[in-house]
């Protein structure tokens, strides 16, 4: 069956399942590679995009809840708070083995466009669920504050 969604900030048609989780559709049918697959139970959240701006873990979403809906993965996150994210995130290094990244980031950044100015609370609610293996967490953390700093300016 033919899915038609806005992936990345163009209109796209993949002719698959309308079950099968957005995960594989983005990976497989678009070739977008940057969106991981990690747990396929949406604990881990290396999976994550943002759908209408919020984001979701994509291996628990059937394509057709995207259907006719704007879909980023960090293949085409960008923007003022992208960019700051990004940013932040190599000055301080914070990627090590960097699965995890793609998911952390766009966690990151759909948390700083709905509060700019988080505390530690907002980001260990915001990121929880965001896994990762090599625990770079308060380098993550840090870069959350640091982007934020940064848009401040």
């Amino acid at each position: 069956m033919a899915i038609s969604l806005v992936l990345n900030g163009r209109t796209v048609t993949l002719d698959v399942d309308p079950e099968m989780p957005l995960l594989w559709a983005i990976r497989e049918a678009a070739g977008l590679t940057g969106t991981k697959f990690g747990c396929g139970q949406a604990q881990c959240g290396a999976c994550t995009v943002h759908i209408e701006g919020a984001p979701v873990r994509s291996c628990s979403v059937p394509v057709s809840e995207a259907a006719n809906r704007a879909v980023t993965t960090i293949e085409g996150v960008q923007g003022k708070v992208a960019q700051a994210v990004q940013a932040a995130w190599q000055k301080l290094d914070v990627v090590q083995c960097g699965y995890c990244q793609s998911g952390q980031i766009m966690s990151a950044v759909a948390l700083l466009t709905s509060t700019p100015k988080p505390s530690d609370e907002d980001i260990d609610g915001a990121m929880q669920g965001n896994l990762c293996r090599c625990a770079t967490y308060h380098r993550i953390r840090a870069a959350i504050h640091t982007a934020a700093k940064t848009l401040e300016a």
